[in-house]
């Protein structure tokens, strides 16, 4: 007994610490004996006492505790974390709470011993079955040994269960567990089955199977293999127990039932429980407790709610020398106390003075599950501690002692007893909020704390280091029942809001203290007074316990509970004048009530400047008199001391108290609010606020908001706009809609001096400072006598006086003008006090001094000497008076362009209204407006401040830069000038650049002609003729223009050549004023040389001399120039041109210079005629052409040909015909068709001169219409002819273009299959028949041909066959008057000679069907005899049938244009067009993005950036698609014609205002379209990141990787979509990947992929036919039907087996053979006979 307890010692104590749920704290086991014999892998049985989240604590026997780790558990559980961790895996992972419960028994081992600091050990235990079961191999494996291990998979019907049996897998079916088990779960199993050389084991969890199984010498069990936790039945020998046949093991005295411990003999066989296998030393340890031997694998666990109790009167029944001893409690209870606790832990053990006492005082310290026993301590040191383990012991307000441990940012952590830990906030370190504790507090110092509050089930304890609720002798508030009524205690603040303070005791008691109990004085806000941590005082004023609501008083604690009369009820209303007393920032009290209320510092008047000075001037219990109430909002009234809304509240105007009291055109007066970048809010009395616009808030242009107003300003406002839905309305700050009125900037003026003066002279009255004193007592005007101080670099200068000894007086450069030297005594004059920075401004300028009396009416030119934000001092004239002005005529008036501000030298245009106002101590009152500039000098250079200067000055510098065209020069002061080119020499020659002649640092002396005040440079003129004495003034631009005329000769210098729109622009400065002269097409009059290279001819800065063209006074100002001396066009003149336009009928319309338009017919291009001779021409290609000139037209004729061009000699195969008299009857000409209609083919023999072929001289073929003809001979076709008739008088010119004639073939080819014309006896017999019908149909229409008969007629006669046209015509009214075409139909016009005719003037814009042979106005008045062709020359009246077709016709022309412009498919031509459509359709994308390329189309890209900001200003917001169009479009324009930097703030934008992803997704398309391939990349991967749940972004990226080659990314890409889309998206996504392999990628990897998916998921008939479709594209035959023979084969609906046998047929019979037609019938017939025979069976 003795050796084995040496070996194996019992009992012992347990150390624990308090656990937090997030973080567990390792507990740790005091050091004794017990550990000289415990090793690491000794195996043991423990029961699970705690579960936290990463560590299981364990009881072992004889009370240790052990922990386990998350990482011990099993390989496969430590898998999953390691995988989660890494990749965030889907998969589910389940806590230790989940997996284990309090209770459990389970087999562990000694993983490790760890040492800490102190000698404390820790045993860190595993459970992991490798560890557990290494003693046992596959050969061991039989059935019926009872196995531990851990749930490693869950499969379909069962789980995989860990054994740590390499070799060896062991399976648990579903059916024999009754719960739902978890991987990592243990599990204690009996093995059933042992099946395939012991490779696979069947387990069962049957908690009676389990329990009633017992180990057997059969199993094989031997010390190396014997686990912990086996029933085994065993032989008495005293302690010593044998079992197994063989095996020896010892029961320790805590493990024999107390009862049953008398009845045993020795020889006995009993069940007993294995506890312990030391594996080195073979000692096993035995238990023949009960609860061990149960079934059920559990242990309960009794309540410990008696730790921590101390028993007194224990008797020892039992001593163990080495292990401890047995008490027996007052209440029967069996306990034990280890050795180590039966004595003081430095103190030596004496057995003898422990036996000696009768009976023991013990404190239980915990339970031990596994002996059923509780452990106590006879420690004196534990027995006297007030508390030991448990936090139940702790009540609030209990003063505890602990140990400092840690200083953290949110408190202090203080440690009570070895397992009770406390919190001390940080606002509850000290009484006040100490900023470095750690100065006050060091780790390890013991201090004292009362408790605030505990929570036993959540282990918190919080504690206090405030003295005043330490050493409070108030009884403290523990729950809600000891705050009766009446009673106070000390309490500590843990809230402040607007409606009081929250105020926390002890426990969960808290109660508020509302607004006007927080003390005796009022409190506005209350956080200005109370802070969080704050100890108070409280007095309860009502409890209800139940509801645990709590109210509370702090002015009744300091108000000693005295009533006081009640005070008067404050009668509020708006406008009311009071008084009121200054109490402290903000708030006041108004009197007589003393009512709380605020007065806003920018209420305190209208100027913003006196704001600030009467804040300053104001101490507390001042007595602000003539404020009005302005508004009431939750209990806080708002007061306004500002004059305007003062008188506008007290004259009784105020029309709207409330909402609906406004209309649209009040006025209103109120203040600014707010300041926002859209508008500015303003307030109004009675708490209405309105919006003004940044539209609305100025005449001038607003940029910034906040330039224009600041808070607290007054305004004027104007209701413009009421929503009565929302309650709101807009207003006008416009000076325009407000108008002021009369001398209301005056009264104004007086109000804001009165308020200086009396803060002036409330701050001198109060005597606290000589300054104040000093400086209310200088007034404005005022000599004074003072004394040099110190002269100052810049020019200002000091003084010294015995009046003003405290100030600063100060001179400016301007006022302290000539040499002062220090000391210097002088006479100043005060210009302005500046009581802020104490500061006196004075003046010395002579004509300041000398006052002349100024009378009332009188105006004076005035001049500002000094102005802040609100006044200005001014001197009126040369009276040397002084007097003060505001800086605005109106309240709105608040933004001044530089030009208007009041600034110093400003000069002003006043009119005397009073020569003295007393209100202004004695000043001139004046009203006045912006004077214009005097252009006077200053008094010197030397002398001048920088940048003041005037026109015609005269400067001095050094050249700082030499350009082309300009020369920088750095003047005397700093200030930068530019002398133009043209300013440099006063005589240029053409062709030199006159700015070489500078070089840099070179001295110069110019005159000032200019200045620009955004950048403050001058432009000089630096001529070298410039007089010092020179009377120089300005000239404007239009009397400058008004010096030019018309073919004038000037010098110009070039200053920009821009190539690519070939013009040359020249600016040249004419009389000190700058011009941009545009010498556009004309300059190329000059340059026929070198007209493809101008910059070779022309260089920067180079002086040219020109011809002035026109003079355009209309802006801009500008001359257009010619650099060849010709300045009008004249006939004959060899000109440049650009081409405009190509037509197939006029040819070619060219732009000439001046401003003139010209034409070349296709006659006119060159010498000899080509076939196309449209080709060699493009728009905008440059010509060289000569003019003939034709007055009075702005469009002139002008022709390319070479001989008239180059004037010499040139193969001329086409003569030009310039008349009639140039042709001859059987010549041979060529021309170009100009039309073909019914009367035949026009051919055009020159510019002027058109002839005509008849259809039957036109061809040998029968053609039945001319638009036959004209199809097969068009437009600008080149013709040979022959001319068989000249008709001089009519102009007529008649032409063959047969066979015969010209020699040429026919020009209708013989391929058409058309029928020869008719000739000889076939044509007469054809004439008479159609002459008898024609008899007949005249004798029955006697009254047509008699009215026929009646007019005038001439005829011209011919050969029957000439007159035929080869078409069957008859110019008869009767029978073709519903035949003709439109252009036909035409009106008829006066004879003229036989040539084309121009109808109405001439345009270049007309259709060639305006223009028509002389002939065609004939045939309506033809006798019955219609083939003579005798034609009417003269003027015919027409018929009333006639004019009715011809108002028809009209009709239909005007339909036909309305039905074009209301016709929504026609695309609009012009910008108005498109503005006129917009009107109709604002939410239509596709108009606002056809109006952007209407623009781009002119290259007019900021026009199109316009257009597209506007389109997303207009569409409704409802239109998301319309506006994402349009931002698309707006990112491809940036992408084209902009920079990187605006295609990225546009798509910044768009995402802001759309969708992010669909514009992600189209950006990238832009890239990716645009070869952009590192910035498509970049922003997929953007996107994959951000939208990485969308599917489509996967797909768009995997596209574009598989477009750019790069197909293994496009893998890769692939896998990382799959981990991160839902499981159910994943079959589609790899379907469309595998489709994007066979367009994009490899083929064969394509249907690698699809085959795997529907092998996965053959049912998916919608994939089955997408493969079909992609293998019969990118497929073999063979792999075609090797496809189809599969799907044909699925086991689905037989419709769906239908749909594949219809399309394998179908391909069949598009791509086989009809043998294998019919072996796909036959397999389809195979397929419904199986069908039917499963549905007979």
């Amino acid at each position: 007994m003795a050796s084995t307890e040496e070996d194996f010692p019992r009992g012992g104590k347990t150390k624990q610490t308090t656990e937090s749920k997030a973080e567990p704290v390792r507990r740790h086991t005091e050091v004794d004996n017990l550990f000289e014999s415990l090793k690491v892998g000794t195996l043991l049985l423990g029961c699970v006492k705690e579960v936290a989240d990463l560590e299981v604590t364990i009881n072992l026997p004889s009370g240790l505790l052990g922990y386990l780790n998350i990482s011990n558990i099993s390989d496969s559980y430590t898998k999953i974390l390691s995988d989660h961790l890494d990749s965030a895996s889907s998969e589910e992972i389940f806590s230790l709470a989940s997996l284990f419960s309090p209770g459990m028994l389970v087999r562990c081992v000694v993983a490790r011993l760890d040492t800490a600091k102190g000698g404390s050990v820790s045993i860190q235990l595993s459970i992991n079955p490798k560890e557990i079961n290494k003693g046992l191999t596959t050969g061991s494996l039989k059935a019926g040994l009872i196995l531990s291990g851990c749930v490693e998979s869950i499969e379909d019907h069962g789980y995989l269960v860990d054994l740590g049996i390499k070799g060896t897998k062991a399976f648990l079916p579903k059916t024999l567990t009754s719960s739902q088990l978890k991987v990592g779960q243990y599990v204690t199993s009996l093995l059933e089955e042992v099946k395939n050389d012991e490779r696979v084991v069947r387990l069962s969890i049957s908690p009676t199977a389990v329990a009633q199984a017992v180990a057997d010498t059969a199993h094989g069990w031997t010390l190396t293999n014997l686990l912990p936790g086996l029933l085994v039945k065993v032989t008495l020998h005293g302690l010593i127990l044998e079992f197994l046949s063989s095996f020896t093991g010892l029961v320790d005295f805590m493990h024999l039932e107390p009862e049953q411990a008398s009845t045993f003999k020795e020889g006995d066989n009993v069940k007993a429980c294995v506890l312990y296998v030391e594996p080195s030393t073979r000692l096993v340890g035995l238990s023949l407790r009960s609860h061990l031997l149960q079934p059920g694998g559990d242990v309960d666990l009794v309540a410990t709610e008696r730790i921590g109790e101390v028993a007194h009167g224990c008797k020892m029944t039992a001593l163990h020398h080495l292990s401890g001893a047995m008490l027996e409690l007052p209440d029967q209870t069996v306990v034990f106390v280890h050795r180590n606790h039966m004595k003081e832990p430095m103190e030596a053990f004496n057995l003898n003075r422990v036996m000696a006492k009768p009976e023991h005082t013990c404190r239980i310290m915990d339970f031990s599950p596994m002996e059923q026993v509780h452990l106590v301590s006879l420690r004196q040191s534990i027995v006297d501690a007030p508390f030991f383990r448990r936090y139940h012991d702790i009540q609030p307000g209990q003063i505890v002692q602990g140990t400092v441990t840690s200083l953290q940012n949110h408190g202090m952590m203080v440690k009570v007893t070895d397992y009770i830990r406390g919190l001390v906030p940080r606002t509850h370190l000290s009484d006040i909020i100490l900023k470095n504790p750690e100065k006050q507090y060091a780790v390890g110092m013991i201090i004292k704390c009362q408790v605030l509050s505990v929570d036993p089930q959540a282990k918190k304890l919080t504690l206090t280091r405030k003295r005043a609720l330490i050493d409070s002798s108030l009884p403290p508030f523990l729950t809600y029942e000891d705050a009766r009524r009446g009673r106070v205690s000390h309490g500590f603040i843990v809230c402040v809001k607007d409606f009081g303070c929250i105020v926390c005791f002890y426990g969960k008691v808290k109660g508020l203290v509302p607004p006007n109990e927080l003390s005796t004085e009022p409190v506005v806000v209350p956080g200005n007074v109370f802070y969080v941590g704050q100890v108070v005082k409280a007095k309860v004023l009502n409890c209800d316990v139940e509801k645990e609501k709590l109210l509370l008083s702090f002015k009744a604690v300091a108000g000693g509970d005295t009533e006081r009369p009640p005070k008067p009820k404050f009668d509020f209303e708006v406008g009311k004048v009071r008084q009121c007393k200054f109490l402290t920032g903000l708030e006041v009290s108004i009197l007589p009530e003393e009512t709380p209320a605020l007065l806003p510092m920018m209420h305190l008047s209208d100027h913003m400047s006196n704001c600030l000075l009467l804040w300053e001037g104001l101490q507390e219990g001042d007595i602000i008199s003539n404020i009005v109430c302005l508004s009431k909002k939750k209990q806080i009234i708002t007061l306004t001391k500002k004059p305007t809304l003062k008188s506008f509240l007290e004259e009784g105007v105020v029309v709207a108290k409330e909402f609906s009291d406004i209309t649209v055109g009040v006025q209103l007066i109120g203040w600014v609010n707010n300041i926002m970048p859209y508008g500015v809010f303003v307030e109004f009395p009675y708490g209405l606020v309105g919006l003004a616009p940044k539209a609305a808030m100025s005449d001038k242009f607003v940029g910034d908001t906040a330039a224009h107003f600041q808070l607290g300003h007054t305004v004027v406002a104007k209701v413009t706009n009421l929503d009565e839905e929302k309650h709101r309305f807009l207003v006008s700050l416009k000076v325009s809609d407000v108008p002021s009125p009369e001398r209301d900037g005056q009264a104004r003026l007086i109000r804001g001096l009165q308020e200086r003066k009396a803060v002036m002279e409330m701050m001198a009255s109060r005597g606290d400072s000589d300054l104040l004193k000093q400086l209310s007592a200088v007034t404005i005007g005022q000599r004074m006598k003072m004394s040099v101080d110190e002269v100052r670099e810049d020019g200002s200068v000091t003084f010294k006086s015995d009046e003003l000894s405290a100030a600063t007086v100060l001179a400016t450069k301007d006022h302290a003008p000539g040499k002062l030297a220090t000391g210097q005594e002088c006479m100043p004059v005060i210009l302005h006090v500046d009581l802020v920075t104490s500061e006196v401004y004075v003046s010395l300028m002579a004509k300041l001094t000398g006052k002349r009396k100024v009378e009332a009416g009188s105006t004076h030119t005035a001049t500002v000497h000094h102005a802040d934000r609100d006044f200005a001092v001014i001197s009126l004239g040369d009276t040397a008076q002084l007097t003060v002005i505001q800086t605005t005529n109106h309240l709105n008036e608040t933004f001044r362009f530089d030009a208007e501000k009041l600034t110093a030298g400003k000069t002003l245009a006043i009119t005397v209204t009073k020569s003295s106002c007393e209100e202004l101590e004695g000043l001139p009152l004046v009203s006045w407006e912006l004077a214009p500039p005097i252009s006077k000098r200053l008094i010197s250079n030397s002398k001048r401040s920088k940048g003041m200067y005037r026109y015609g000055d005269m400067v001095k510098g050094k050249v700082k830069t030499v350009k082309p065209t300009c020369v920088l020069v750095t003047l005397e002061d700093g200030s930068t000038g530019c002398v133009h080119v043209s300013e440099i020499q006063e005589v240029v020659c053409v062709g030199t650049f006159p700015t070489s002649f500078l070089k840099i640092g070179s001295e110069v002396t110019a005159r000032v002609i200019g200045g620009r005040e955004g950048n403050n440079n001058l432009s000089l003129s630096g001529h070298r003729n410039l007089k010092e004495d020179a009377d120089v003034k300005p000239v404007k631009t239009k009397e400058k223009l008004k010096r030019y005329q018309v073919g004038d000769d000037v010098i110009c210098f070039v200053s920009k050549v821009s190539l690519n729109k070939r013009k040359l622009k020249c600016p040249i400065i004419l009389y000190g004023s700058v011009f941009t002269l545009i010498g556009s097409l004309k300059s190329f009059i000059c340059i026929i040389q070198g007209a493809k290279h101008p910059e070779k001819l022309f260089k920067l800065g180079q002086a040219v001399s020109a011809k002035v063209v026109t003079v355009s006074s209309s802006k801009p100002s500008r001359l257009s120039l010619s650099l060849n001396g010709v300045h009008k066009l004249e006939k004959g003149h060899v000109i440049m041109g650009l081409v405009q336009k190509l037509d197939p009928v006029l040819g070619l319309l060219v732009k000439l210079p001046f401003s003139a338009m010209g034409t070349v017919a296709m006659e006119d291009l060159a010498d000899k005629y080509k076939p196309k001779p449209l080709e060699r021409y493009s728009k905008d290609q440059l010509v060289r052409s000569v003019a003939h000139f034709k007055p009075g037209l702005k469009a002139n004729w002008t022709s390319l040909k070479v001989s008239q061009v180059k004037m010499k000699a040139s193969v001329v195969q086409d003569p030009e015909i310039v008349s009639l008299e140039d042709l001859s009857e059987g010549q041979i000409v060529r021309g170009y068709v100009r039309t073909v209609n019914a009367q035949g083919v026009f051919v055009s023999l020159s510019r002027s001169i058109k002839g005509r072929a008849q259809f039957q001289k036109a061809t040998k073929y029968f053609v039945a219409s001319h638009q036959d003809y004209a199809k097969k001979v068009p437009q600008a076709t080149l013709l040979s002819t022959k001319i068989l008739s000249i008709d001089k008088e009519s102009g007529l010119v008649d032409l063959s273009l047969l066979q015969e004639d010209t020699g040429k073939p026919d020009v209708l080819p013989e391929s058409l299959g058309l029928h020869l014309r008719l000739t000889g006896e076939a044509k007469e017999k054809r004439d008479a028949t159609k002459k008898r019908k024609r008899t007949e149909s005249e004798s029955k229409q006697g009254t047509v041909e008699n009215v026929s008969t009646k007019k005038k007629k001439k005829k011209k006669k011919g050969k029957g066959e000439d007159s035929d046209s080869g078409v069957e015509v008859y110019f008869r009214e009767e029978e073709e008057e519903n035949k003709l075409e439109p252009a036909e139909v035409e009106k008829p016009v006066p004879v003229q000679p036989a040539r084309l005719q121009v109808t109405g003037g001439f345009s270049w814009d007309a259709a060639l069907s305006a223009l028509k042979p002389a002939s065609a106005a004939l045939g309506g008045e033809d006798s019955s005899d219609g083939e003579d062709g005798e034609v009417n020359t003269k003027p015919q009246k027409k018929s009333h049938h006639e004019q009715e077709v011809e108002k028809r016709e009209a009709e239909k022309a005007l339909t036909k244009l309305e039905t074009e412009l209301m016709d929504p498919g026609l695309r609009p031509q012009t910008a108005a067009s498109f503005e006129r459509l917009l009107l109709g359709s604002p939410d239509s994308s596709l108009l606002w993005l056809q109006f952007m390329a209407f623009h781009l189309q002119a290259t007019q890209i900021e026009q199109a950036r316009a257009v597209a900001e506007r389109a997303l200003k207009t569409i409704s917001f409802r239109e998301e698609q319309e506006k994402l169009n349009v931002w698309v479009a707006l990112l491809n324009l940036e992408n084209l014609y902009g920079t990187e930097e605006s295609l990225q703030k546009v798509f910044e934008r768009a995402v802001q205002y759309c969708e992010p992803m669909p514009v992600y997704q189209q950006l990238a398309d832009i890239y990716a379209k645009c070869q952009k391939t590192k910035e498509a990349e970049g922003l997929y991967k953007t996107m994959v990141k951000r939208f990485r749940q969308e599917k489509a972004v996967w797909l768009s990226y995997g596209t574009f990787l598989l477009q750019q080659g790069q197909s293994d990314a496009a893998s890769a890409l692939l896998q990382r979509a799959i981990k991160s889309l839902p499981n159910k998206d994943n079959v589609d996504l790899i379907a469309k990947f595998a489709q994007l392999e066979f367009r994009y990628g490899d083929v064969e990897r394509g249907k690698a992929m699809l085959d795997r998916i529907l092998t996965s998921y053959p049912k998916r008939t919608d994939l089955w036919s997408v493969f079909i479709d992609l293998m019969v594209k990118h497929g073999s035959q063979k792999e075609v039907r090797a496809v189809f023979d599969r799907v044909i084969h699925l086991s689905v609906a037989v419709k769906r087996i239908k749909f594949f046998f219809k399309r394998y047929l179908e391909y069949e019979k598009k791509s086989g053979t009809p043998e294998s037609i019919q072996a796909v019938k036959d397999k389809a017939l195979e397929y419904v006979e199986s069908k039917g025979t499963e549905a007979a069976r």
